[in-house]
């Protein structure tokens, strides 16, 4: 394994510990996060989700933390409140692994940004 995964694997643990910290539960993986930081951008608080809107949740986030890099930029909000994204520009051809570990660097960037955190130290 390469030292910068090492230094991944590492952060992420951090991360899920303070997620749990936060609210009592340890995310399972990164799809749990992603919905995690998706109830979160859209600002409802706990509520139930249908299967689709779950859905919807994981891609407000996955656009927000890509956001951090150029790749999203938000739209608007619908009159629902839902926040709408387009894209800026293509991401990169990855294959899953890659794209897990894209996601989850980013995942990373956006809660050391809004909690004022630092999970590589």
């Amino acid at each position: 394994m390469y030292k910068k995964d090492l230094v991944l694997q590492r952060a992420w643990a951090k991360m899920l510990s303070f997620i749990k910290e936060q609210i009592g539960k340890r995310p399972k993986d990164l799809n749990a996060v992603l919905f995690l930081i998706g109830v979160q951008e859209l600002g409802s608080g706990k509520q139930a989700f249908s299967k689709e809107e779950k859905q919807d949740l994981m891609h407000i986030a996955i656009c927000k933390v890509l956001s951090l890099s150029g790749f999203y930029e938000l739209e608007g909000v619908d009159k629902d409140g839902w926040p709408h994204w387009v894209a800026l520009k293509k991401l990169p051809h990855f294959d899953l692994l890659e794209q897990e570990k894209l996601l989850k660097m980013h995942v990373l960037q956006y809660f050391e940004q809004e909690y004022q955190l630092n999970f590589s130290e």
